[in-house]
């Protein structure tokens, strides 16, 4: 019923059950498919019909049913291990083992079932990935974790090296514009003073006498 229910895609929970351990010895081609739908991939499944021709139909299991989970399961991994975060389309087609006009159908349904968020590209043909689910998180998962936050504290690092220069060269070019609104300020004053209504000087800096306006008793 799990393997086959529409709604449920995590399968740890139920393979930590003792009664569903023991499948491993009781009914250990259940306890094999159940492995495949927790972690492993569509190539997986189709292996696991040939090696059990029939079986499928025998256990009356839908096939297409099986077959529709499974392509969407992965599809979750391929973006869970995609650290580019962009998944080209002619990836999941190949994964999907699908045609290539159908990955944006799949891709669809994938964020229906919320196992991934993601924008589509149709112009680059590229699944951008916003968000995804581990299907396992074990300890690949835990290192693949630290790896990425690493990686972003990396990153913060440098944005930090790059806001601190900004902030330094916009302290140095407010101490010049400031320096230059002072000089300026100083040429000002000083050529009033020299335009005020003291003794004039020759070219030598020597005093000159102000002329005087000529009248009658000058005459």
């Amino acid at each position: 019923m799990s393997l086959q229910s529409n709604s449920r895609f995590d399968f740890q929970d139920l393979r930590a059950l003792p009664t569903v351990q023991a499948l491993a010895d009781s009914q250990p081609v259940y306890s094999q498919l159940l492995d495949i739908f927790a972690e492993q991939d569509l190539e997986d499944y189709y292996d696991f019909r040939e090696e059990h021709e029939g079986w499928v139909e025998k256990e009356k299991l839908d096939h297409d049913k099986l077959t529709l989970k499974m392509r969407l399961l992965t599809l979750t991994s391929l973006a869970a291990n995609t650290y580019s975060r962009q998944l080209e389309y002619d990836r999941i087609a190949k994964a999907l083992q699908i045609p290539r006009d159908d990955v944006e159908k799949w891709i669809i349904d994938v964020i229906r079932v919320k196992l991934i968020e993601g924008r589509m590209n149709q112009r680059t043909q590229v699944f951008q990935i916003h968000r995804t689910t581990f299907r396992v998180f074990g300890d690949n998962q835990w290192r693949e974790l630290q790896t990425r936050c690493d990686a972003m504290k990396d990153s913060l690092k440098k944005v930090l090296v790059v806001l601190d220069q900004a902030q330094a060269d916009a302290a140095a070019q407010r101490q010049r514009d400031q320096q230059e609104i002072e000089r300026k300020m100083q040429n000002l004053n000083n050529g009033d003073g020299a335009q005020g209504g003291g003794p004039r000087r020759d070219r030598r800096g020597q005093h000159q006498p102000q002329q005087r306006q000529r009248n009658d008793d000058d005459d």
